[in-house]
């Protein structure tokens, strides 16, 4: 009898942890529902628990939510950043700082802790790191043209400059994404500087695809005719 209670016991906490662990990950679908998951379930919970506190404006309390958020989950970069930004928000700009950089380096998953270590990265004067960070955001197919086309003024303005070059050195290094560079590059930067990086991508070597670098050539042009024909300039040697 009492072997058959206690297995039932067993029966019933099982149940209990399924349906507490199934109406968590729920959260993801609905995210409304994040408060009627029991605390000690609470992990994508947690975290929509977090984002919804700091967006209520109590620093306070959105403190509190971020630093429970990531003593249950602190492995995933998004909870840190989210912890970050509660920190800012609690007037902890220091910890804050510190905070996003662990985010920063833990991967290039989160573009909230790119962006924020690009803005950091430029205050400094670090344009190679600035240059870096832009490039994971560039290659989120999910950034925003308009927040690109911002931080591309930042980092690339200074023609031939740290920044430029560091992003030609990334552009030699590799022949994944030569040609997503030139489709979405010229739509978020300003045509000088699209050029320049273009041009000093193909004297170190970079090879473009030539009909995709005519296609290039004729829309920089509608922008930018100057520019248009400087780029044109370059392209023959390789196409």
């Amino acid at each position: 009898m009492i072997f058959r209670i206690i297995w039932f016991a067993v029966i019933l906490a099982i149940a209990e942890i399924t349906a507490g662990v199934q109406f968590d990950l729920q959260v993801r679908r609905t995210p409304a529902n994040a408060v009627a998951v029991p605390a000690p379930f609470r992990s994508a919970a947690q975290f929509q628990i977090a984002t919804n506190a700091i967006e209520a404006g109590d620093p306070t309390v959105a403190l509190a939510e971020a630093r429970l958020l990531v003593a249950r989950r602190p492995v995933p970069a998004e909870h840190l950043t989210v912890l970050a930004v509660a920190q800012v928000r609690a007037e902890q700009a220091e910890a804050g700082s510190e905070t996003i950089q662990y985010a920063a380096r833990r991967g290039l998953r989160d573009p909230v802790a790119q962006e924020a270590m690009l803005r950091l990265a430029v205050a400094a004067g670090d344009m190679p790191e600035a240059a870096h960070r832009y490039t994971a955001l560039f290659l989120r197919d999910s950034t925003e043209d308009a927040l690109l086309e911002e931080l591309s003024k930042a980092v690339f303005s200074e023609s031939g400059g740290a920044g430029q070059q560091t992003l030609i050195t990334i552009l030699s290094q590799t022949d994944r994404w030569p040609a997503t560079f030139l489709r979405r590059g010229f739509r978020v930067m300003a045509p000088a500087t699209f050029v320049d990086i273009t041009t000093g991508s193909i004297a170190k070597g970079v090879q473009f695809d030539g009909k995709l670098l005519e296609q290039t050539v004729t829309a920089v042009s509608r922008r930018d005719a100057q520019q248009g024909s400087r780029l044109a300039a370059s392209v023959t040697p390789v196409c």
